[in-house]
């Protein structure tokens, strides 16, 4: 139950915070109409939070512990080679983000914006995710360490395509869709070469998407910081991936 007690400490800190500065009260109105406008979506948060929970849930109940192990023996008598795909195709998302912009598909935000996005969420799903594989020791499939929940890779590769969902959605529906599929095939591989529980891929999956859908919700914090007219194209933040510490930065010329 202590893993289960973790991550649904985490999925309430994370839902408390946006709701707090989810609440937007257009003064305006106000002149005219008592009812307050609310950019909550919760809707938002469905998919991620059932990822997570069953993750969770994994690790404390026997049936879906079962499943884990009963899709790791299929493995293991069907698949004998590894292949190493999967430790590149996790970026291509992300890369795919800004490489169609630079291609003439226009994006929702600015180069600024999506900076920002892709690094304050690669920062959050970073953290969170080495915190719980320190806290919960979950051993590997194939037994190499016990940092398997939840699943790193997976994480890494549905925070780009969740960007390149919610950045060219209005462009094309089907740009969103081969972005996840590519996470969906990270997540795939990890289980095939028995880095990762299915519970592991899941939950990865959901810690990418509720890591984007934090740092959208951070934006306009950002502009106020920076001013919203504010000529500064140079943006530092923290970096912190699987063993990887130090700082990203982008020049918008």
């Amino acid at each position: 139950m202590k893993q289960f007690r973790l991550i649904l400490a985490f999925l309430t800190i994370a839902v408390s915070l946006h709701a707090e500065d989810g609440l937007i009260i257009d003064t305006d109105s106000l002149q005219t109409s008592s009812e307050t406008v609310t950019s909550f979506q919760y809707s938002n948060y469905i998919i991620p939070a059932a990822c997570i929970t069953y993750g969770a849930l994994a690790q404390v109940t026997k049936p879906l512990r079962k499943l884990d192990e009963c899709t790791d023996r299929e493995v293991i008598r069907h698949f004998t080679k590894r292949r190493k795909f999967d430790d590149y195709l996790q970026y291509a998302p992300v890369t795919a983000a800004y490489g169609l912009d630079f291609m003439g598909v226009k994006a929702k935000n600015n180069f600024r914006d999506r900076t920002f996005v892709a690094i304050t969420s690669h920062l959050i799903m970073g953290g969170s995710v080495q915190a719980i594989k320190i806290a919960t020791r979950v051993e590997r499939p194939d037994g190499s360490n016990r940092h398997s929940f939840p699943s790193g890779h997976t994480a890494t590769a549905f925070v780009g395509a969740h960007i390149l969902f919610k950045e060219y959605k209005n462009a094309s529906l089907w740009i969103g869709v081969a972005g996840y599929a590519a996470a969906t095939t990270v997540g795939t591989m990890r289980i095939l070469n028995r880095k990762h529980w299915v519970s592991d891929v899941v939950a990865g999956a959901g810690f990418g998407i509720l890591s984007v859908e934090i740092s959208y919700m951070l934006l306009p914090t950002f502009h106020k910081i920076i001013g919203e007219q504010s000529k500064t194209n140079l943006v530092i933040m923290p970096v912190v991936g699987n063993n990887q510490y130090g700082l990203g930065m982008a020049y918008l010329f």
